[in-house]
């Protein structure tokens, strides 16, 4: 277990463990995973829900600890468990859309990431720690092309993950970039959503900065990044998701592409996911 950071004033600390070179046998290389427990982990018997985080090489840009650590005292949030994920030199691939890449084959690997953590790093953790893992009980947030990879594993997979969180989500994953329409029009995620049957019963908490980016392919006015956003929650709410409850959408004013814009919105985030 890693020495503890100092916490915030008047919160405990949480625990740290970190599971030195991970291997997956799905992708061939070793990570490191960062487990962070609640402070009464170890003086409790209680089993907690989990949080798996994408990026999670992110996760002090992101202020996790401080973070968990002031809402816990705060009592905002319930006590839980957050599994950060690192990526890896290969993330381009690992991240995007599992059997579909984009227009330039990336995202290659995104099923046998999808893979990894459901049967490789999902039951470890099961195994060595107090988990509660049904999908109640269980959510997967990322960032950008993170958040991309977060909404279609939780999509897969509505078993295991009740929840799904996106910062900034590269919505615009797409097959086709011959033009401004083909480029609308070959969005993967919303073409897959658009021709689902089922409606997995998911919650989806969405985030988009209006200095995400400064593109604008139909030249409507509004950036890719919110346009692809909400988007997408027009194809969700075709399905029966509804806006305030199913999913939420949150537009940070001057919100940047950056972990630092991002670990301001973690704390209502986390406070949607995981209410006391």
């Amino acid at each position: 277990r890693l020495p503890i950071s100092k916490a915030a004033a008047g919160a405990a600390p949480v625990q740290v463990d970190r599971i030195r070179n991970f291997p997956s046998s799905d992708l061939g290389n070793l990570r490191a995973l960062e487990i962070t427990l609640p402070p009464d982990y170890d003086s409790s018997a209680a089993d907690y829900p989990v949080l798996y985080l994408n990026d999670g090489q992110d996760a002090n840009a992101l202020r996790l600890k401080r973070t968990l650590e002031t809402l816990f005292a705060a009592g905002a949030i319930q006590p839980l468990i957050v599994v950060a994920v690192p990526t890896t030199s290969n993330r381009i691939n690992e991240y995007g859309v599992a059997g579909h890449p984009d227009y330039k084959g990336r995202g290659a690997k995104a099923a046998e990431y999808s893979h990894f953590l459901l049967a490789e790093v999902m039951p470890y953790v099961n195994a060595h720690y107090r988990t509660r893992p049904g999908p109640a009980d269980t959510a997967i947030l990322g960032a950008s092309l993170g958040g991309l990879s977060a909404f279609d594993i939780a999509w897969n997979h509505p078993d295991v993950f009740g929840a799904a969180g996106v910062f900034s989500g590269s919505f615009w994953w797409r097959d086709d970039n011959t033009g401004p329409t083909a480029q609308q029009e070959s969005r993967i995620l919303h073409r897959i959503v658009r021709a689902s049957i089922e409606r997995p019963a998911l919650r989806f908490w969405l985030q988009a900065g209006t200095l995400d980016e400064t593109e604008d392919r139909d030249g409507n006015g509004v950036i890719d990044a919110i346009q692809d956003t909400t988007e997408l929650m027009d194809e969700l709410a075709l399905k029966g998701y509804r806006a305030g409850s199913d999913m939420l959408y949150v537009q940070v004013e001057g919100g940047t592409h950056s972990p630092s814009a991002w670990a301001k919105v973690l704390p209502d985030f986390l406070k949607w996911a995981f209410p006391p």
